[in-house]
């Protein structure tokens, strides 16, 4: 029987996309919009209005995600990618308002169910 070693918690990680586009056109609106639907097709989810993350089990993933990302980023947009690992992941704490609301924003910082097993 094969040894499978467990995946380092120092190499899973999460891509935190973070930017900020503009939108005083039409066209900068839809391509904001555009960009938004990209990263949430891509297996991002919404941390904040302009805070996006994605689990990636190990340094290959996250590098095919980077790549992806670049090449739907709009023109004048500006964004900042961070590679945490799952370690400093968890160590985050959302901390809201006693009346915000949350909407679709993710509260919990817990990996996504399908990613339990990396």
């Amino acid at each position: 029987m094969q040894n499978i070693e467990k995946q380092s918690p120092y190499k899973m990680g999460w891509l935190l996309v973070m930017f900020d586009l503009p939108v005083i056109t039409k066209e900068q609106r839809k391509q904001a919009s555009d960009f938004r639907a990209d990263l949430l097709d891509d297996g991002y989810f919404m941390v904040q209005f302009s805070v996006y993350a994605r689990a990636c089990p190990d340094p290959d993933r996250t590098n095919k995600h980077r790549a992806r990302l670049k090449k739907i980023i709009p023109p004048a947009g500006n964004v900042r990618v961070l590679f945490l690992t799952d370690v400093q992941w968890s160590r985050g704490e959302c901390v809201c308002g006693p009346d915000f609301n949350q909407g679709k924003r993710q509260m919990e910082l817990d990996l996504p169910p399908q990613t339990e097993f990396w």
